[in-house]
């Protein structure tokens, strides 16, 4: 072991050695080849020195060059472009030429919208050797717009009609027309062109001064208003009657198909306006477009107004009709298109004044009418002024819903003098008024109701005036007020007013009261013949008898024995004028001219006052003729059958 290690150590370390010497070689030459690099570095960074120095210059100038060529390439491109319009403008000219409908609308708008632009750059070119072109294109835009809004023009003549049937269309619940959807797609694009052009050319210019929007509004005017012209001249036709004193009814007139048929075309025309132009033009040019057709309305409205003003009496309820109507129609035109409620209000306001002013008017036409009669019934039988007031009150009520609105505008009370009425319409302006425009807790009906009730207290009193003037006597006076009272009670209660009025009959019962004590005056006189002096002192048969119903039998003849011959020839007396005042009085009451209430009821109030007594009366002293009748004429059976022939 010893000797194999011994052996094997100078081996290991030779072979150290030469590794060893292998690597200084390798590290020498390395050395060697460093220097080389370091000598070559240093002649290139010597080179590159001096390549700089020479290059800088150039590279300046290349930039330059550089520069400048693109400035001309950008030149050249901006000499192309203006080049551009006058090589193209033959071909848009020719496209121009040929006008819309031949070249194709979205064609024939390129071509406007391209040479627009154009025209557009070479003013900001502001190159005076582009001027002539410039000329041109302007020029050449201008007919396109002309040709543009001609072919508008054209198109909307031959989709127009001169006019349609209106009642064809109400009659069958049709529709009104519109334009149909291609050519309003086609109107629609020209608008579009032809209104932006207008706006950039005239700035913030109203809509409807657009040309476009002049040309339709002329058009589609004519065709509203020949279409709704029969219909205006029906309405004032129809509200002239053949019989002028005849009241008017509702429906009569035609204003209610002429409101109609406006709705049902108006409405038809702002669909046509939207589908062709912008949101913010439709107001605008749907006013214009049927403003013609409002001027007509007022026109007719205020012909209809001078009709009524010179027919109060029956033809007010025209006026209350008219109101509803174009109220009717302004609310409705407002939630469909919001448009012209203030047109129609200024049309309207002649006739609701009217219909104001109509409520104080034929209050004092009433008042008026009575105290104008010369002569009256002698035999009380009522006017024709009662029965004509309340018809005229009852037809009111057909058109309660109008005369509410007029009611509540008008203020409580207001109606009794024409100065408040008229000093109330000044507060309208050009307004519509309707009951949300009030206090909420006004009632029309209940207005109306209070105006009725001071229309029949004015008659009344009218009435009772004249009577006092012209018949003078009580009983017919009497007689008089108590027909005017059941005549106006039987109207209100067969008709509409009832539920109104059924409350507030008070003031007749007063009435009625007065007509009772007015009428059974006479029989104060008449009872006065019942009327004996009793002796309560004495005693015996000829002192006070017992109330009738209350003991024994009243016994005539006891009470005649301690009578004295003078009166026994009194009470002989006392039947005698009674007789003669009952038969006068009987006779009066058959011979007046009474309602069938009136009669029953004076009849029973006499019967009332005169039969107590009379039965007492006759109890006492009915032996007095022994039975004969020369004096006592009725026992109490055959008075009370006197009665009841009084009845009827």
């Amino acid at each position: 072991m010893a000797v194999g290690l011994t052996n094997g150590r100078p081996a290991a370390d030779e072979e150290a050695r030469a590794e060893v010497d292998v690597l200084n070689s390798r590290l020498e030459k390395t050395t060697q080849l460093t220097k080389k690099i370091q000598a070559c570095l240093g002649r290139l960074e010597a080179t590159g020195k001096s390549v700089r120095e020479v290059a800088g210059p150039l590279n300046g100038e290349t930039r330059k060059l550089q520069i400048l060529g693109s400035n001309i390439d950008a030149v050249i491109a901006a000499i192309e472009r203006l080049r551009q319009p006058v090589d193209s403008k033959n071909d848009e000219e020719q496209i121009i030429q040929m006008g819309p409908d031949k070249a194709g609308l979205p064609n024939y708008l390129a071509s406007i919208k391209r040479l627009t632009k154009a025209l557009n750059e070479m003013k900001a070119s502001n190159l005076r050797s582009t001027q002539q072109t410039v000329t041109d294109l302007q020029k050449l835009v201008k007919l396109g717009n002309s040709k543009l809004e001609n072919a508008f023009d054209k198109l909307l003549q031959n989709e127009t009609p001169r006019s349609i049937e209106p009642l064809h269309y109400i009659t069958k619940n049709k529709p009104f027309p519109t334009l149909p959807q291609d050519k309003l797609n086609k109107l629609g694009l020209m608008n579009s062109y032809v209104a932006g052009v207008h706006r950039q050319s005239s700035g913030a210019a109203a809509p409807q001064e657009s040309p476009v929007a002049k040309i339709y509004a002329e058009i589609r005017s004519q065709y509203l208003s020949s279409s709704l012209l029969n219909m205006a001249t029906a309405s004032t036709n129809t509200a002239k009657k053949k019989n002028t004193d005849t009241i008017y009814r509702a429906g009569t007139s035609g204003i209610g198909m002429y409101a109609q048929a406006m709705e049902g075309l108006f409405v038809a025309e702002y669909e046509n306006i939207c589908n062709i132009f912008t949101r913010e033009d439709w107001g605008p040019v749907f006013q214009a477009t049927c403003n013609p057709c409002l001027v007509e309305l007022g026109r007719t409205l205020r012909e209809l107004n001078g009709h009524i003003k010179a027919h109060m009496n029956t033809d007010c309820y025209l006026a209350y009709e008219i109101v509803e109507i174009i109220s009717g129609l302004s609310n409705n035109l407002e939630r469909r298109t919001g448009e012209l409620k203030s047109s129609l209000a200024a049309s309207l306001k002649p006739v609701r004044e009217t219909a104001k002013l109509s409520l104080a008017e034929l209050l004092e036409d009433t008042k008026r009418r009575v105290n104008s009669l010369q002569t009256l019934p002698m035999d009380g039988a009522p006017v024709p002024i009662v029965s004509e007031t309340m018809q005229r009150l009852q037809t009111m009520v057909d058109f309660l819903r109008p005369i509410s609105s007029i009611m509540v505008s008008l203020g409580d009370g207001n109606w009794k003098s024409a100065a408040a009425s008229s000093s109330s319409s000044t507060r309208d302006n050009n307004t519509i008024p309707s009951l949300a425009s009030f206090d909420v807790g006004a009632d029309g009906k209940e207005i109306f109701a209070h105006y009725c009730t001071d229309t029949i207290e004015a008659l009344m009193l009218a009435l009772d005036g004249r009577a006092r003037m012209i018949l003078q006597k009580k009983p017919v006076m009497g007689v008089f007020l108590a027909n005017s009272v059941t005549i106006i009670e039987r109207n209100i209660l067969s008709s509409e007013l009832a539920p109104l009025l059924s409350g507030r009959l008070n003031a007749l019962d007063t009435w009625r009261k007065k007509a009772t004590a007015l009428y059974t005056d006479s029989c104060k006189e008449i009872s006065f013949h019942l009327m004996d002096s009793i002796h309560t002192s004495r005693s015996g048969p000829s002192g006070r008898p017992t109330s009738t119903g209350q003991g024994p039998s009243i016994d005539s003849s006891s009470i005649l024995k301690g009578l004295s011959s003078k009166d026994k020839e009194n009470i002989k007396g006392k039947f005698s004028a009674f007789n003669a005042a009952f038969d006068e009085m009987v006779n009066r009451h058959k011979g007046y001219n009474m309602e069938k209430e009136v009669r029953q009821m004076f009849a029973k109030d006499m019967q009332n006052m005169i039969e107590p007594l009379y039965c007492r009366f006759w109890d006492r002293y009915h032996e007095v003729d022994k039975g004969k009748g020369k004096y006592v004429r009725w026992d109490k059976a055959g008075i009370s059958n006197v009665f009841l022939s009084m009845y009827n």
